[in-house]
C-alpha cells in the first residue's frame, strides 16, 4: 500500500530515522523502542518490525505495549531462522515500523541480501522507518574498526544509506558508564562478560569508537550544512567551523604561507587547513611542478589539504575556492613586485581582500616581500635550421620584393604593395619567429617609404593616409610575428609539459603499484633521456657499490659521470652519454626521488619479512615450550602410569583394572597423537611444504571418514548423495573436518550431537559443522584462528592448534573457513569449497 503524497503529486517516501552508536550496548535499541512509546502516545500508529533483545530484560519490558509483528521463517541447511517480514509489513501498512540492526545480513531465502535492502523497499512504500546501527558496521569505516579493534566486521552497511536518512540520532555513553553497565550483565550474558572487558571494551578501543562516531556524524552534519547553503543559493560562508584557506604560487615564500596557516588553524579543535593553487587556463604551469610537490607533501604532513583549481584571474578563483568550502579565513602573502609595478596594476593580496567579503583575508609578510620578480630570459622555441631560414627570408624577402614590384611599375598601386609586405612578414613569422619578423617589418616599412610612397626616392610621406597605412602595417606585421613567436613556445611547453607528465606518472605508476624494482628505474631513465649508461652508485667504505647500472660503459664512481644526481646521503645516480639541460633537472630529481622511494620499499619489505619469520619462530617456540611442559607431558605422565600399572609386579589387578587401564592407554596416546600431528602440520605449514594435489571429487569420500571413531550419536551426518563434485584435495580437506568436527564435539553440550551437513551455495558446496555449546563472542572470532589460542577453554586438554591448522589446510585447498553463530546458541564453522566446474 502506497501513501499519496500531502499534495495528492505522487506516491509519498518514508522518513528514515538513524540511531547510531558507537558500540554494542550503549543503548540504540533501548532509545529507538522510547521512540516508539512516546509516538505510539502522540496517536502514531506504530509496529514493531524486528527487535532483537539478546536477553536484556530493560529492552525486553519496552516490547510490552508495543504492537510486533510477527517475523518469517526460513529453513537454511536444515536449521530454522526467523527474519524481518517484508510482506507482512506491507500489508500491516503502518504509519512507522521498528527494525533493528540496520546491517544485519539475511539468511539465504531472504527476499533481499542485506536487511537495508529491506528498509529501502519499506520506504518506497511509503513507510517511516526508525532503525539502529553502530559506527563499526559503516563501509567507509571498517578497516579504521579492525585497525583499533583488531575484529574485521562482516556485517556493513553503505555509508550512503546512513547518510541520506533524513534524521541521525546519536546515542553516546562514556566508555566507563558502558563498561558498567557490560560489568552489570546488561549487555551480554555473564559467560561472556570477563572476555568482553578484556578484549573489544577496552576503554581505549570505547573512546577511540566513540571518537569516529562523532567524527563521522560531524561530516555528514557538514555535508548537510553545505546542501542547505546551495539549496537557498546562501554565498556568504557560516562559520561552523575554522577552515583556513592557504593560497600559494609555488615560489619560495609558500613554505612561510602554510606553516603560518598550519598555526591558526591549530587554535580551534576541529580545523581544517587547506591549500589551494590557481593553473592558468592553458592548462600550462605557473610554477616549477617540483616545487609544487613539495608544498603538497609539507601541506598534506601538516595534516592539510591540497588543492589545483583553474581560473583566469587568480584573486577570483581563490575567493571562489574558499566560498566553495565555507572558508573562514584566507591566508595570502605580500607580493613579490615592486611598488611602481603595484602602482599600476594592484597586487593578488589586494583583490583578494577586496573580492572576500566576509572570509578574513590575512596577509603575510616573507623575506621575497618588494623584492621584485626577476624575468628570466627566454629562448625561441624554434630550431636552429628554422631561425636561420628565418633571417634570410628576412633580410633579402624585402628587397627580392622591392626589384619585383619596381619591375611591375603602375600595374600595382600602393595598398597591394602594402598587402604583399605584410604576407611577406607573415611568413617570415612563420619561418623564423619574433625578431627575423620584426627585422622584416622594418626593412619593408622602409623600402615602402624611398620606394612606392610619394615623394618617391626620400624617407618622407606626402599624404596622411599613406604615412597611417605604413604605421599600421609596422603594428600588424609586429603583431603578428609576436602572436607566432608565442604560439610556437607554447606548443613546445605543452609537449614537453605532457611527456614529462606521462613519464613521471608511469613511474609513480609502477612504484605505488610495486612493480618496479630500483633496476627497472634505472633502465627507464636512460631510455627516457636517450643516455649512455645510468648507473646507481652507493657509497662502500672509501669507494662505491654498484647496486644497479644499465647502458654500455657505465660510471662506476661519480667522477667519471657527466651528470650526478643525488638519491640520498649515501646513494646517487651517475649519468653518462650527454650534458643534460637544465630544465630537464626537475624531471631527473623527480626519478632520483622515485628511486629512492623504491630502494626503501625494498629495505622495508626485507625488514618486515624478516621480522614477520622471527616473530613466527619466536611464538612457535614460546608455544611449543610451554606445550611440552604441560600439554604433551600430561598425556605422556597419563601413558607412564598406566604402563607401570599393567606391567608392576606389586599390584594385584582384575580384569575391569586391566581393562580401565588399557582404556586410559589408549585414550592418552590418541591425544598424544593427535598433538604431535597438529605440530607437524603447522611446522608443514609456516615453511610451505604443503603441496595439495587438487582434483574433481565427492565429498562422499571426504566427510564421512572425517568424522570416524566418535562414539555413536555424537556426530550426525546430513550430506546429500547427489552433491555435485568439488575441486580440492581430499586428504588435507578432511584434515579439516575432522579437526572441527573435533573441536565441536568437545564443546558441545552433553548429549547434544553435533550436525555435519553440506549445501550448494552458487558456486561452492559449503560443509557446515554445527554444536550448541557456549559459542563465541563476535569480538573474540577473529581470533579463533590463530595459533595457541583457546580462547577461553582453560581445560588444558588441548594446544589449540586445531583451528589453526584447519585454517591454514583450507587456504591451502582452496577453500574458505568461516563461522556464524548457531541459532539458539553455539557455533557453526563453515568450510566453503568451490564446484570443480566452477574452477575447470
Amino acid at each position: 500500500m502506497i501513501r499519496p503524497d500531502e499534495g495528492g503529486a505522487g506516491p509519498r517516501r518514508g522518513r528514515l530515522t538513524v540511531y547510531l552508536g558507537a558500540a554494542p550496548g550503549v543503548g540504540k535499541t533501548y532509545a529507538m523502542l522510547d521512540e516508539a512509546h512516546r509516538r505510539l502516545s502522540r496517536g502514531t500508529d506504530v509496529v514493531v518490525g524486528f527487535v532483537e533483545d539478546h536477553g536484556r530484560l530493560a529492552t525486553a519490558a519496552l516490547l510490552e505495549g508495543l504492537e510486533v509483528l510477527p517475523r518469517q521463517v526460513l529453513t537454511h541447511r536444515g536449521s530454522e531462522f526467523t527474519e524481518l517480514d517484508v510482506p507482512a509489513v506491507l500489508a500491516r501498512a503502518p504509519q512507522v515500523v521498528m527494525i533493528d540492526e540496520l546491517a544485519h545480513t539475511n539468511v539465504p531465502g531472504s527476499v533481499h541480501a542485506k536487511r537495508w535492502q529491506d528498509v529501502h523497499d519499506l520506504l518506497a512504500a511509503g513507510i517511516d522507518v526508525v532503525t539502529t546501527v553502530n559506527v563499526q558496521h559503516l563501509e567507509s569505516l571498517n578497516d579504521d574498526v579492525e585497525a583499533i579493534t583488531g575484529v574485521k566486521q562482516r556485517e556493513t552497511v553503505p555509508d550512503h544509506v546512513v547518510r541520506d536518512a533524513d534524521q541521525i540520532q546519536l546515542v553516546d555513553l562514556a566508555p566507563e558508564a558502558l563498561r558498567r553497565r557490560l560489568a552489570h550483565g546488561n549487555v551480554y550474558r555473564a559467560e561472556q562478560i570477563d572476555a568482553s572487558l578484556t578484549q573489544y571494551f577496552r576503554v581505549g578501543n570505547l573512546t577511540a569508537l566513540r571518537e569516529l562516531a562523532l567524527l563521522w556524524l560531524a561530516d555528514r552534519v557538514d555535508d548537510a550544512l553545505t546542501t542547505y547553503r546551495r539549496d537557498h543559493r546562501i554565498e556568504s560562508p557560516w562559520p561552523a567551523r575554522e577552515r583556513v584557506v592557504v593560497a600559494v604560487t609555488g615560489g619560495p615564500e609558500g613554505d612561510t604561507l602554510l606553516r603560518r596557516g598550519a598555526r591558526i588553524a591549530q587554535r580551534a579543535a576541529g580545523s581544517e587547513l587547506l591549500a589551494v593553487h590557481v593553473l592558468a587556463t592553458d592548462g600550462l604551469p605557473s610554477a616549477p611542478p617540483a616545487r609544487i610537490a613539495e608544498q603538497r607533501a609539507l601541506v598534506e604532513s601538516l595534516g592539510g589539504t591540497f588543492h589545483t583549481v583553474v581560473g583566469e584571474d587568480v584573486p577570483s578563483a581563490v575567493v571562489d575556492f574558499a566560498r566553495g568550502v565555507n572558508a573562514t579565513m584566507i591566508v595570502v602573502g605580500v607580493s613579490r613586485r615592486s611598488r611602481w609595478k603595484e602602482a599600476v596594476r594592484e597586487s593578488n593580496g589586494t583583490e583578494i581582500a577586496r573580492l572576500a567579503g566576509m572570509i578574513d583575508v590575512h596577509l603575510v609578510t616573507h623575506e621575497r616581500a618588494r623584492a621584485g620578480s626577476r624575468r628570466t630570459g627566454r629562448g625561441s622555441a624554434l630550431s636552429g635550421p628554422r631561425r636561420t631560414a628565418g633571417w634570410v627570408v628576412a633580410l633579402l624577402g624585402p628587397v627580392l620584393l622591392t626589384l619585383l614590384l619596381s619591375a611591375m611599375g603602375e600595374l600595382v598601386s600602393l595598398p597591394t604593395d602594402l598587402m604583399l609586405f605584410l604576407a611577406l612578414t607573415v611568413l617570415v613569422a612563420l619561418v623564423g619567429g619574433l625578431w627575423p619578423a620584426i627585422v622584416s617589418a622594418v626593412v619593408g616599412f622602409l623600402l615602402l617609404n624611398w620606394f612606392f610612397t610619394l615623394p618617391t626616392g626620400k624617407l618622407t610621406i606626402a599624404e596622411p593616409e599613406n604615412a597611417l597605412a605604413l604605421g599600421v602595417f609596422l603594428l600588424v606585421a609586429a603583431g603578428v610575428a609576436s602572436v607566432v613567436d608565442l604560439a610556437a613556445r607554447r606548443t613546445t611547453e605543452a609537449f614537453r609539459a605532457r611527456a614529462e607528465a606521462s613519464a613521471l606518472a608511469a613511474i609513480s605508476r609502477s612504484v605505488l603499484s610495486g612493480e618496479d624494482t630500483a633496476a627497472a628505474l634505472v633502465a627507464r631513465l636512460r631510455e627516457t633521456f636517450t643516455l649512455e649508461a645510468v648507473s646507481l652508485l652507493a657509497k662502500s667504505g672509501s669507494g662505491w657499490e654498484v647496486l644497479a647500472t644499465d647502458g654500455v660503459a657505465p660510471a662506476l664512481d661519480p667522477e667519471a659521470a657527466q651528470a650526478v644526481l643525488v638519491v640520498d646521503d649515501e646513494r646517487v645516480l651517475a649519468l653518462t652519454g650527454r650534458v643534460l639541460p637544465a630544465s630537464d633537472r626537475r624531471v631527473l630529481e623527480a626519478f632520483a626521488s622515485q628511486v629512492g622511494i623504491v630502494l626503501e620499499q625494498e629495505r622495508l619489505r626485507a625488514q618486515a619479512e624478516q621480522a614477520r619469520i622471527l616473530g613466527q619462530a619466536d611464538a612457535t617456540r614460546t608455544a611449543l615450550l610451554a606445550a611440552v611442559s604441560h600439554d604433551l607431558r600430561t598425556p605422556l605422565a597419563t601413558i607412564r602410569a598406566s604402563v607401570d600399572g599393567l606391567t608392576s609386579t606389586d599390584l594385584d589387578l582384575d580384569d575391569a583394572d586391566r581393562t580401565a587401564l588399557v582404556g586410559t592407554l589408549e585414550e592418552s596416546t590418541a591425544r598424544l597423537e593427535r598433538l604431535i600431528d597438529n605440530l607437524l602440520d603447522l611446522s608443514r605449514l609456516q615453511t610451505g611444504s604443503v603441496r595439495p594435489v587438487l582434483r574433481a571429487t565427492s565429498l562422499d569420500e571426504i566427510v564421512p571418514f572425517a568424522v570416524e571413531g566418535y562414539p555413536p550419536g555424537a556426530v550426525v551426518l546430513d550430506v546429500p548423495d547427489d552433491l555435485p563434485l568439488v575441486h580440492t584435495d581430499p586428504g588435507l580437506l578432511e584434515r579439516v573436518v575432522a579437526n572441527l568436527v573435533s573441536n565441536a564435539v568437545r564443546h558441545a553440550k552433553a548429549g547434544s550431537p553435533v550436525v555435519v551437513g553440506s549445501v550448494v551455495v552458487g558456486n561452492d558446496v559449503v560443509v557446515r559443522v554445527v554444536d550448541d555449546g557456549p559459542g563465541v563472542p563476535d569480538d573474540v572470532k577473529e581470533h579463533m584462528f590463530a595459533a595457541f589460542q583457546r580462547l577461553g577453554d582453560t581445560s588444558g586438554t588441548g594446544l589449540g592448534l586445531g583451528l589453526a591448522v584447519a585454517d591454514g589446510l583450507a587456504t591451502a585447498v582452496g577453500a574458505e573457513l568461516s563461522v556464524e553463530d548457531t541459532p539458539g546458541g553455539g557455533l557453526t564453522m563453515l568450510v566453503t569449497v568451490p564446484l570443480a566446474e566452477t574452477a575447470a
